[in-house]
């Protein structure tokens, strides 16, 4: 066969529309839920969990979630049934992702969506008695503060090592000591002492502007990493939700790299194309980003010793 042919048919057959995944067929502008179904659908272990599901508990979604999973594998699916199970009324109003991410984990199954959830010891120390006060929480989500800087690249690495930095406080923001009867400086530490399959890291792109008075959104860029250490675990970036636009008006996509074919994906909706530019290409080990407002990194390994 000519070589120019085959040249024109391979330029063809990259250049098909066609997915390897579906889509959601939404009754309004609910792009902000579609995009994190996505990102459980395209979660290995979650999915797994949730076909496996025998419970017809009515206090779970775990049933709406397996229905629509099942027609995900098939064809676009409608989303009717999850929106109002999650008890949305208004398709037309505008919500955020990562709210609607962790109250489908909420509602979800223990079982199903422990493979998010993680946990954080939080240590006060009394600057004056120095008693020490500890407690745990579980977390879905780690939310990363960002700076109002449109000249510099906010880096993620340096973000999450600020969320676990030692902090002290005092003035204003003294904590009160039960054993000394008053307010105190106090040094305020915090650890992760469970660490999630899946890391689900969210920068505050939304923020309250005291110039302004009044709540802005961030459009720095990102320094994303496709590789992360935490604690002991090595974890790497599967998944991101993207937010274009601003608080008045904005929309929701998500980029996902797939467990099955280890392509990554744009679902956008109820259209779904493969990436053609992947985020991270040979040689790179970080991307840059100006939407990036969910990211989910996959735990690869466990090392004995903390990073």
């Amino acid at each position: 066969m000519n070589h120019d042919r085959v040249e024109i048919f391979r330029e063809k057959l990259d250049n098909f529309t066609i997915s390897d995944y579906h889509g959601l067929i939404s009754p309004g502008l609910t792009c902000y839920l579609n995009s994190v179904l996505q990102v459980f659908f395209m979660t290995e272990d979650f999915r797994g969990s949730i076909k496996r599901c025998c419970s017809e508990d009515s206090a779970t979604i775990d049933t709406v979630l397996r229905k629509l999973f099942d027609d995900l594998e098939r064809s676009l699916a409608e989303t009717q049934n999850i929106i109002q199970t999650l008890g949305i009324t208004d398709v037309y109003e505008q919500h955020d992702a990562a709210e609607y991410f962790e109250k489908i984990l909420c509602l979800t199954s223990p079982e199903a969506a422990k493979v998010f959830k993680g946990e954080l010891s939080h240590k006060t120390k009394c600057a004056e008695c120095k008693k020490e006060n500890n407690f745990r929480s579980s977390f879905w989500i780690l939310p990363l503060a960002m700076e109002n800087s449109y000249r510099q690249t906010y880096s993620l690495k340096r973000g999450l090592e600020a969320f676990f930095n030692k902090e002290k406080v005092c003035g204003e923001n003294k904590m009160f000591c039960n054993q000394c009867k008053k307010k105190q400086d106090a040094d305020i530490d915090c650890e992760m002492t469970q660490n999630p399959e899946i890391l689900t890291l969210l920068l505050k792109r939304f923020t309250f502007d005291y110039k302004w008075d009044c709540y802005i959104k961030l459009h720095c860029e990102v320094d994303v990493p496709q590789t992360l250490h935490i604690e002991n675990c090595e974890y790497d970036l599967y998944a991101l939700v993207h937010h274009f636009g601003n608080l008045s008006g904005g929309h929701y996509t998500a980029e996902i790299k797939s467990f099955e074919t280890g392509e990554w994906y744009h679902f956008n909706d109820d259209t779904v194309d493969r990436v053609r530019q992947p985020l991270f290409t040979s040689g790179n080990i970080s991307a840059k980003s100006r939407t990036a407002y969910l990211l989910m990194y996959r735990r690869v390994s466990t090392h004995p010793e903390k990073n």
